[in-house]
């Protein structure tokens, strides 16, 4: 397969000709779902779900599909048989991508700060998009989409989630709000300079590819 990543946390996963993205946001560009034969979202925050990119692609491509969790499907319900609401234990097929749903619950922010749903998806038995959570899969990883960044983690928590997984390696997602130099500090913790996760850890610059299992 081949990792592509977009805007913030949307990367798009290419095998056989076949395209999947995964969480479209408000901060991503919107060619993200050219040519794209399925699109699975996380949840229904803005730099994770835009719908007015959503129902732009819908309407231009007549046979893409959509799996989400409820929240997120109910402002979709309109599409009718082409969303399809999945949750934690179950498993689909998207544009010929095996999918595995893991998770329930975004991240704590804050206790007074109400929760929302999130679900994270695991492609092809190997490649981990978690959303807004740090769920640990019941099953071996290759290679996980870390979100390096947001106001419901921290780096130390981060590198305690890597070691728990432990995939062959780590690709950071979700650094939409980082700066070059805020980039830089978190992979040197999660690398070289930090105390060590067992996981090799890249990020990718908008763009940018990557061969993964």
């Amino acid at each position: 397969m081949q990792l592509t990543k977009f805007g913030h946390a949307c990367v798009r996963v290419e095998s056989d000709g076949r395209r999947l993205v995964v969480d479209p946001g408000g901060l991503t560009d919107p060619r993200a779902l050219d040519g794209a034969d399925a699109v699975l979202v996380t949840h229904e925050h803005f730099d994770h779900f835009s719908e007015d990119t959503l129902r732009q692609a819908f309407a231009e491509n007549p046979r893409l599909l959509l799996w989400t969790n409820t929240a997120v499907g109910g402002r979709l319900a309109d599409l009718g048989k082409r969303v399809t609401v999945v949750g934690d234990g179950e498993a689909f097929t998207a544009a010929g991508f095996d999918v595995q749903v893991f998770g329930t619950w975004h991240a704590v922010i804050h206790p007074d700060i109400p929760r929302v749903a999130n679900i994270g998806f695991l492609i092809n038995g190997a490649l981990f998009h978690p959303g807004d959570a740090l769920t640990v899969p019941d099953t071996a990883i290759d290679t996980l989409l870390l979100p390096v960044h947001g106001p419901w983690s921290t780096t130390g928590q981060l590198i305690d989630y890597v070691r728990e997984v432990k995939p062959r390696q780590v690709v950071g997602v979700h650094d939409g709000a980082l700066n070059d130099v805020g980039g830089a500090m978190v992979a040197g913790l999660l690398g070289g300079n930090g105390p060590g996760t067992g996981s090799p850890y890249q990020r990718l610059t908008p763009g940018a590819s990557a061969e993964i299992a």
